[in-house]
């Protein structure tokens, strides 16, 4: 095992590749145990789709030595808060526990990464599909806009990019994925090289780690795969011209919704372009709510965000919601104009300093919990390959300029450049 020290965060490396991260706070008696694995729906093969997000499912499905539900019921009589999450880039598997149960999460971590395949079987299996098939009915094919992301990320990036299809897959694909399809699936991705384990709380910095070696030094090394040993995905330059869908649905309102392709996450422009989406519409005071909700009265709500993707070429957002009646076309050419303008003149000084002051209270939120500082910690070894971007991020935030957010306006947000998707209300 070797060690380094980032700051008052020590980072240490098993024999078998996984990546020890350790932040202590005595302050209060919990520990947030993270772990994050790189492998996300970027990684799945054509016709082979849904399987990251399906081991999220599986992962709670017995081990070699835990039977299946039993994670979450041993943490959860502790007081645990646990979960995980799939995105295109990492699957991340989280609990916060107090500290009499540190050990006990360090144990199951490592039980399901070594011996997850000794408890994989068919009947595991066709559940677990079973709830996935019912997580999309719930969440985006029975939801208004359910199924907005989507139909976004299949405009913005060609057939067969790791960004075209969503994390929750193709049901056909999961259909068709066979026991010995999804055990190689884990097989290569689930290896302790391709995976980061964060310790933050009230625990020893030398505890943490011996206690990280004891329970995962055993875990198989397997062929020490990583993704850092393939080549990454393409940066794509933006969309030459406006594509357009238009659906018909059972929607509360019609919706415009707009994505735009932009550099990485990891990119200084792609700081510039979460700053530039913050003074537009990420707020109550912002351009277009200012222009389309108070002016015009044409929309019921906006909201402008990034999609925060690390493989060469990131989304933005924009999702107006239109009053009762009001016309599309005229929210449209109202949005082209605000953009063009913001292209052309770039932020005034009080909507720029809001802008960053908003971005760095948000990142001190997002830290000032165990659990979030972890995640963070995590993400940021996981995606960037180093713990520094956490004590760093501020200052990153605080180096955007005016010029390189009217910059990145103009390359990357015109108005010609986006896929839109148009919602119009079913009529009756």
């Amino acid at each position: 095992m070797t060690e380094t020290a980032a700051g008052e965060i020590v980072e240490a490396r098993l024999d078998n590749g996984l990546r020890v991260l350790v932040a202590e706070n005595p302050t209060v008696d919990a520990v947030a145990v993270n772990l994050w694995y790189g492998v996300g729906s970027r990684d799945e093969s054509p016709g082979r789709t849904g399987l990251a997000h399906l081991f999220e499912h599986l992962m709670f499905q017995g081990s070699q030595n835990v039977a299946a539900g039993e994670h979450m019921a041993l943490l959860e009589s502790f007081g645990a808060d646990l979960n995980a999450t799939t995105s295109f880039d990492r699957t991340n598997y989280f609990q916060t526990v107090p500290t009499r149960a540190f050990e006990l999460a360090l144990w199951l971590e490592a039980d399901r990464m070594g011996g997850l395949p000794d408890a994989l079987d068919q009947k595991n299996l066709d559940s677990q599909r079973d709830v996935v098939r019912n997580e999309r009915r719930e969440r985006m094919d029975n939801q208004p806009y359910g199924d907005a992301f989507e139909r976004m990320q299949a405009l913005l990036f060609p057939v067969g990019h790791g960004y075209h299809h969503m994390p929750i897959g193709s049901m056909e694909d999961l259909a068709a994925a066979s026991l010995d399809d999804v055990r190689a699936f884990f097989h290569q991705h689930y290896a302790p090289a391709n995976a980061v384990l964060t310790i933050a709380g009230n625990v020893r910095t030398r505890e943490a780690l011996d206690k990280a070696a004891l329970y995962f030094d055993a875990v198989d090394a397997g062929d020490r795969w990583h993704r850092g040993q393939t080549a990454d995905l393409p940066a794509l330059e933006p969309l030459d011209q406006q594509i357009r869908a238009d659906v018909s649905s059972r929607v509360p309102a019609d919706a415009l919704w707009c994505g735009w392709r932009i550099p990485a996450d990891g990119t200084a422009d792609f700081d510039a372009a979460t700053v530039a989406l913050r003074i537009l519409g990420g707020g109550a005071s912002s351009r277009l709510v200012e222009r389309l909700t108070r002016r015009s009265r044409l929309a019921q709500s906006i909201n402008a965000f990034p999609n925060d993707l690390t493989g060469g070429t990131a989304v933005a957002m924009l999702v107006v919601a239109a009053q009762q009646d009001a016309s599309v076309a005229e929210i449209e050419t109202i949005l082209d104009a605000e953009l063009e303008r913001f292209a052309t003149e770039g932020p005034n000084e009080a909507e720029f300093t809001a802008a960053l002051a908003q971005a760095e209270r948000e990142w001190l939120e997002s830290t000032a919990t165990l659990a979030g500082l972890a995640d963070e910690v995590s993400r940021a070894v996981c995606l960037f390959g180093t713990a520094d971007r956490v004590s760093e991020a501020v200052a990153r935030i605080r180096a955007v300029t005016p010029e390189q957010v009217r910059s990145v306006t103009r390359t990357w947000l015109r108005p010609h450049q986006r896929a839109q998707l148009i919602y119009r209300k079913e009529q009756s």
